[in-house]
């Protein structure tokens, strides 16, 4: 994932007054928590900069760098709070990383192809687990994993152990846990060939 790069400073307003105040100005309020029990470094910064920074960014998770007054602080990008009604961001929660220590996230699980046992079988796709948690370092952080599903057949289980992720990844969700599964037609296998032949007359 390319290194996002968002302009940020301190901020002094707290309180729901002073930040809604902030947020008329163009603004939108944010913390950092910073590593080593450090606290929390509250900023604020640019609305439209925001958008444009991370515009067609999809993950809930991002690897950013914020430019506080010169200074690079990498952060991850933890929680977007939006607006109900605008859909436009009122809060942003990052948390300060280092870029040689590893970090713990949920990507999202994205499937490619279509099943033979839907294709062909009838069957029935269902994707059981949507995310994954992993430990890998920050500059390794994808918006998702996609797996492709296209030689599963009926009543066949991809599980979590047999995601091949690659090295950079450690899967922390158990590897018993089912991702996706093709289940068989009701009324079994056979159902949607009894079907055909009964619409054929024979």
């Amino acid at each position: 994932m390319d290194q996002i790069k968002i302009k940020a400073s301190e901020r002094a307003e707290v309180g729901s007054a002073s930040v809604r105040r902030l947020r008329r100005s163009g603004m939108i309020p944010g913390s950092v928590m910073r590593m080593n029990k450090g606290g929390t470094l509250l900023v604020k910064m640019d609305t439209h900069e925001f958008m444009m920074a991370t515009r067609g960014r999809t993950s809930k998770q991002m690897l950013v760098t914020l430019d506080m007054d010169g200074k690079e602080l990498p952060a991850l990008m933890r929680e977007r709070q939006n607006d109900v009604l605008s859909g436009m961001p009122i809060h942003i929660d990052f948390s300060e990383v280092s870029l040689t220590e590893k970090v713990r996230v949920v990507v999202p699980v994205k499937l490619m192809g279509e099943a033979v046992g839907v294709k062909i079988g009838g069957g029935i796709l269902e994707q059981v687990l949507r995310n994954v948690e992993v430990e890998c370092l920050p500059t390794d952080l994808v918006e998702k994993f996609t797996i492709d599903i296209s030689k599963l057949n009926i009543d066949e289980t991809i599980f979590v152990r047999d995601l091949n992720l690659g090295d950079k990844y450690t899967v922390v969700t158990r590897g018993e846990y089912a991702v996706v599964v093709v289940k068989a037609p009701q009324g079994g296998a056979d159902a949607g060939k009894g079907d055909k032949k009964e619409k054929g007359g024979k």
